[in-house]
């Protein structure tokens, strides 16, 4: 190799350390497959995600996994969002909780249920203002 591909490799393993160290782990409670891949491979392509589509997924998720943050949506096929939020915050109260329905109202009752922040489903392209927000409160 040249003495230039070996430099541009070492750069390119740098950012990604530093990429890696700033990697967080989201639960993403969504029920739309398809939404929740494309919001992963668009916007949260740099964290490690775990999307799950219902209530009792995500509460088996969150029970045995361990996660940095939670986003959640409002509409779900087995139930209501709020429902997850207020047993998630009851049992990992310090865990930021982000609402992410595509409706003012759900995000309202997300945010009531105990959700730290919203982010809509529009407002997409500024997660990654949200979850630095919270990955440096944590640090």
């Amino acid at each position: 190799m040249s003495d230039f591909t070996l430099a541009v490799l070492r750069v390119v393993a740098q950012l990604w350390i530093v990429a890696s160290l700033h990697a967080v782990n989201i639960l993403y409670l969504e029920n739309h497959a398809v939404f929740a891949e494309q919001v992963t491979r668009q916007f949260l392509a740099a964290h490690r995600v775990t999307v799950v589509p219902s209530l009792s997924a995500a509460r088996t998720a969150l029970s045995s996994g361990s996660y940095d943050l939670v986003f959640s949506d409002y509409d779900l096929d087995d139930g209501k969002g709020e429902e997850f939020v207020r047993e998630c915050r009851a049992s990992h109260p310090e865990l930021p909780i982000v609402a992410v329905s595509s409706h003012d109202a759900g995000n309202s009752a997300l945010v009531k249920a105990g959700a730290s922040a919203v982010c809509g489903k529009m407002e997409f392209d500024r997660i990654q203002q949200v979850i630095a927000r919270f990955s440096h409160e944590s640090t």
